[in-house]
């Protein structure tokens, strides 16, 4: 084999490592990276530059500190909600804010965006096949509402679907017809199938009962 071509072979080689290792690496970089980024903000909301050095609170100096901090006061604000009188304080604060002029329009779409996936009226659990754009063309999205006749729509449905490698999406309103449930693939494939452009194998299960959404 002549030098040029066991350097071409060589370059190809090491070409073809190199994406092996930037396969490897990447999603565990970008997943460190972003587990990095989320826990420094949360431990910098405790402001570490106004506690004085020689005070009982300077512990809260060191990092990790206003993490754990955090969590706690998280975990407790739980705990106490669960209470029957401290979570008639929370209800009444809670209404407060959802009638307090502009910034009702700001908290309730928070609030909303939070139950929809981790509160007790969680919206994107129930995955289905839209058709949006033509006969032949299924969108993948989440239901949210059953009944839109608020908006004067008899017999449509609200159906969100979220944007490929994006945490973004659409919500269209669409004929009852034209939604296909899916009873075999969890909402969790579903979300990321959708989000990672289809290139996320997802395992069918056994058909599991969907019906009913408010």
């Amino acid at each position: 084999m002549s030098p040029k071509l066991r350097l071409k072979v060589f370059a190809s080689r090491l070409l073809r490592y190199f994406f092996q290792g930037l396969l490897i690496l990447a999603p565990i970089g970008i997943t460190a990276l972003t587990l990095y980024w989320a826990f420094m903000t949360i431990d910098n909301l405790i402001p570490k530059d106004l506690i004085p050095g020689d005070s009982a609170f300077s512990i809260l100096r060191f990092k990790g500190v206003g993490f754990v901090m955090v969590l706690l006061l998280v975990v407790i604000v739980g705990y106490l909600s669960s209470s029957f009188i401290i979570g008639r304080i929370f209800d009444l604060f809670d209404h407060l804010l959802e009638r307090t002029p502009f910034i009702k329009y700001i908290y309730t779409s928070i609030k909303d965006v939070f139950d929809a996936f981790v509160g007790e009226k969680k919206k994107f659990d129930h995955p289905v096949l839209v058709q949006v754009y033509g006969v032949d063309v299924w969108e993948l999205g989440f239901i949210t509402q059953s009944d839109v006749t608020n908006f004067g729509l008899e017999g449509y449905m609200a159906v969100y679907v979220p944007h490929a490698y994006a945490i973004t999406g659409k919500v269209f309103m669409v004929p009852k017809e034209k939604v296909k449930q899916l009873t075999n693939i969890s909402a969790g494939d579903a979300m990321k199938f959708a989000v990672s452009g289809g290139v996320t194998n997802i395992t069918a299960t056994a058909p599991h009962d969907n019906a009913g959404r408010e």
